[in-house]
Parts: structure tokens; sequence; C-alpha cells
């Protein structure tokens, strides 16, 4: 049972990441945020084993895989986490496992934070159309020309989709995340009420 101080407890939260480029730090944080409110982390990639993050351009740490992609269904997760980098959404989006995932997040209703340059991958998805979002600059016009509506503000929400802008957003998207997750119906829950 979820309590005030661990908001999250019992519910699965996946975080999208290919074998290399993630930003190390969109990851660590709001894992750790994550776990701080009581739920579970989980790391999603395309191949069994290890990611190798990224600090900018130089080499960070490597992260043992959880789950792969293409065996993930979102009636098993109740939120995702898609951290940015440049080369992790741009991978993200050519691989159709990821591209149908976060489809599936957003028509199920599952709530989903990206920050940075995560946007990416939802823009492969066709999630934006219709949305207020932010991200990292340069993605602007891409947005705006896949329908959405950028801003430049550190945290936007947006029924149930959470985007930032960058590392310095960190503090406020991890907060935020946690609120918007800790709102949202859990899985279990839809998924006992469906089979009723």
């Amino acid at each position: 049972m979820a309590t005030s101080d661990r908001p999250l407890e019992g519910r699965t939260v996946g975080f999208l990441a290919a074998k290399e480029g993630t930003e190390q730090v969109e990851l660590t944080e709001p894992w750790k945020a994550v776990q701080e409110a009581g739920g579970t982390p989980v790391l999603i990639s395309e191949t069994p084993g290890s990611i190798q993050a990224f600090n900018h351009l130089d080499k960070g740490d490597r992260f043992d895989v959880d789950a792969v992609v293409s065996q993930v269904k979102t009636d098993n997760y109740d939120a995702f986490v898609l951290p940015g980098g440049v080369a992790n959404p741009d991978l993200l989006r050519t691989i159709p496992n990821f591209v149908r995932l976060v489809g599936e997040a957003f028509a199920t209703g599952l709530p989903v934070a990206a920050i940075c340059h995560a946007p990416w991958l939802l823009i492969e998805a066709d999630v934006v159309r219709g949305r207020r979002l932010t991200s990292f600059p340069s993605l602007a016009t891409d947005l705006r020309n896949a329908g959405a509506e950028w801003v430049d503000e550190e945290v936007v929400v947006d029924n149930g989709l959470i985007t930032s802008r960058n590392p310095d957003d960190l503090p406020a998207f991890c907060r935020t995340l946690v609120d918007e997750f800790s709102k949202a119906e859990k899985q279990a829950e839809i998924h006992a009420a469906e089979v009723r």
C-alpha cells in the first residue's frame, strides 16, 4: 500500500535505454527518485547484458539490463521514463519494438516522462500531436513539425506526459514524475478490474 513517503510503493517503472548513448545522470537521478518513492525501476534495452551510459560525450558507467524490449508488455508497468542523451533516443526511434512500446503506453493511458532529446522517440511513435511539451531546444522545430506545442519551461505536464529540457531540470523533473506517477491508476488495479 502506497504511503505519503512512499507514493510509488508497488509500482513498476520502465526506463528505456539503447545499448549506448544514454545520458547517465538522466537515467540515475530519475531511477533514484523512483526507488526513494518506493517504486521498482526496470532497465529495458534492446538486448540482454548491460548498457553503456555517457556523461555528455564521454563514456560513463555500465548498467545491467533487466528486460529486453521485445518481451516487454505495457500491462506489466505503471509508467515509463525516457532518459535523453543525443544518441539514446536517436537509436531507440529506429527500433520498432521501442516505438511500439511507447505507442502502447500512450494508448493505454500510462504516464510517460521524457527529458532532453527523448521526445525524438515520442515523435516517431506519433504521440505528440496536439500536446504541450518541452525538450532540449534543438528539438523544438522537430516537435512543432510533428504537431506539438513546444515551450521553453523547466518541466511541463500534459495529460500524463512529463517533459523537461536538460540535466539542470532534473530536480523538478524527478519531483514531478513521482507526483504524476503516483496519481495514475496502477496497472494491476486496471487489469484486475478488466478480469472481473
